[in-house]
Order: structure tokens, then sequence, then C-alpha cells
């Protein structure tokens, strides 16, 4: 028998599913596996499959799919802030196992703003199968109206009864405040982030009852923005605080600090110790390289899109997943000068 014909005639419309069914000779429910939950045939299956849809021009309607389901096949992300490099890694996370399960992934940015947050969140609500909030400013209770509405995940936050995503930000820290107090430090700061974040409290927590063990005097420093701007307009106070040592709510801000003390002649590590947070994309190029803490940004991106699909599919309910950070030492911290 020659090879099927996989050309649609004259001036039909687009290729349905159907007409690939045909070119291939299986049912119309084997390609809608193959295309819409890959993993569910065998590979062979699924490539014949793959290739006849493209040679037909048949492209995936997630509307049409919505209408006997329910549902999309889309997810939505909300970020914080989507231009810090520190969701570079959770966003491509999320995306590869998004993809794997067939399913696409949409990105929003809310500006380190909790009424966008909110508008945006009801705006994707409406067009998609679940939501991914991460690091999200919003109350704990707007977070559970909209988890109320659909199912949803969220990253770099707790919220009681809502699924979640976080790092254990205790391990790195305790490595940090360690290593300060064997190199003879015994006044820190905390330069904090913006006061609506929920990881700025835990990591200023975790530092005040760490350095309180220690017996080490810690002061809490507001920082006008978590950017490297932020930290640039920190540099007054901090050097105004007499402290030997700061803890940066995360890498932008120790490295606007780290800009603003070779700016003013002030050595780091000689005259002032810093440590990040996160270990961006870049933490290790200036000199001294950024000591800091690791969060697990693309595990925690995977691990949050299979808990959201889990969601989705009614497999799971109210699941917290705490996964550790990792003390990253570098250059930039030193035993304080007499």
């Amino acid at each position: 028998m020659g090879e099927k014909d996989r050309s649609t005639p004259k001036g039909k419309g687009p290729a349905t599913i159907y007409d690939v069914a045909r070119a291939t000779g299986v049912s119309p429910s084997t390609v809608s596996r193959a295309l819409n939950k890959p993993g569910r045939l065998s590979a062979n299956t699924e490539r014949r499959i793959r290739e006849a849809a493209a040679e037909l021009g048949y492209r995936i309607n997630p509307m049409a799919r919505a209408l006997p389901t329910g549902k999309t096949g889309t997810l939505a992300l909300l970020v914080s802030d989507l231009t810090n490099p520190v969701y570079f890694d959770l966003v491509r996370g999320a995306e590869r196992i998004a993809r794997e399960n067939g399913a696409t992934l949409i990105f929003a940015d809310s500006q380190e703003s909790s009424e966008l947050e909110r508008e945006t969140a009801e705006r994707l609500q409406v067009a998609v199968d679940g939501l991914l909030l991460v690091a999200s400013r919003l109350d704990d209770g707007q977070i559970q109206e909209l988890a109320s509405v659909k199912p949803l995940v969220a990253v770099n936050r707790l919220v009681p009864g809502v699924s979640a995503v976080v790092p254990d930000v205790r391990p790195g820290i305790t490595e940090a405040v360690e290593l300060l107090h064997r190199h003879g430090h015994r006044r820190i700061a905390y330069l904090a982030g913006p006061e609506a974040s929920w990881m700025n409290g835990m990591r200023w927590l975790t530092a005040f009852d760490l350095a309180a063990d220690k017996d080490l005097s810690i002061v809490e420093i507001q920082s006008s923005a978590p950017t490297r701007e932020g930290g640039v307009d920190a540099f007054p106070l901090i050097k105004a605080s007499g402290v030997t040592a700061v803890l940066a709510y995360n890498d932008l801000v120790a490295l606007g600090l780290l800009r603003a003390c070779r700016e003013h002649g002030v050595d780091v590590p000689g005259d002032l110790s810093i440590v990040g947070f996160d270990d961006i994309f870049g933490a290790d190029l200036p000199t001294p390289a950024l000591t800091t803490v690791r969060s697990p940004m693309s595990d925690m991106g995977m691990r949050a899109v299979r808990m959201l699909l889990d969601v989705i599919e009614g497999d799971a309910e109210n699941t917290e997943l705490i996964l550790p950070t990792e003390f990253v030492n570098r250059e930039s911290i030193a035993d304080p000068r007499p």
C-alpha cells in the first residue's frame, strides 16, 4: 500500500484532528492523546502523528479543546518582577515541565505592585486552567480568594490552605552567619527587601534568630527597592550604622551595595563583608565575587508546575513542598579590620 495522501483538498479549511487521524490510520482519540498528553503512547506512534500533523498544518486550538473538557491546556505564571534574573531559572524549569505535559505556559509581570498583581491574576484566571503566583505581594486572604476560583500554587510564599513550593532559607543563612561569626564579625546588618515580600520577612526573622544565638548584634536597614539601585541608595545608611558585615535581601541589592562601596573607596571585604541571596547569573563576576545563598529556583519551577497539574487533575490539595538553600562561599567575606 502506498504512502497515505497527507494533503488537504484544495479550498478546504484548516486541517482537523480527523484529517490527522485519516492520514495516520489511527483514531481521533489517539491523535488527541499524542498531541495533548505526550508520553501516553509509544514513541513511534507519537512521532508519526506529530509528523503528519506538521505536514497537514494542523494546530491545536485551545479554545476548541476547552469546549468538551472545560480545560484550555494553558497555565499562567505571574511573577513580581520578570526582569529580575533570579527568576530566569525558575521560568525555564516551569516552562520545561509544562511543555513535557502538553501545556502552554504564559507569563505576566506585576511590577512589584499588589494592585496590578491582583488585577492581572483575575484576568488570567478566566483564560487558563491554573495559576502560579511567584513571590506574590498579595496578602493571605487575597491569595486564598484567588485559589478558591481556580487551581493555584504559590511559589516563594506560604499561605494557609494553598499549595506552595518554597525554599528553606535556614540552611543557607545558618552557614553565612556562622562564617561571619568565625571571621570575627560581631555587628551585622540585614539590608531588607520589599515590606510586602513574605520571603523578605522570613529572611529577616531567620537572620535575627541566628544572630541572637551567636550573640551578634544585628540591625535591619530598609532598601529603597529590591534592585541594584536599592543597594546603592542604602550605602550611606550602611556606612553610618557602623556594621562590619551585611546580609542583603537579594543579590541585586548586594551587587548595588558592592558598587557603591567601590565608588566611595570602601574595600570589600576588608572594610565591609557582603552576603547576597539567590546566586543569580553574574553573582560570581564582580571583584570580589559575591558570596551568597543559593535558592533551587529551577527545581522550584519544575516542581511547582507538576504540583499545579496535580491540583488541576484533583490529585493533590494544599501541598507544601520546602526545598533547602545552599551557602556559596566566594570572596566577599573576610575578617573585619581592627
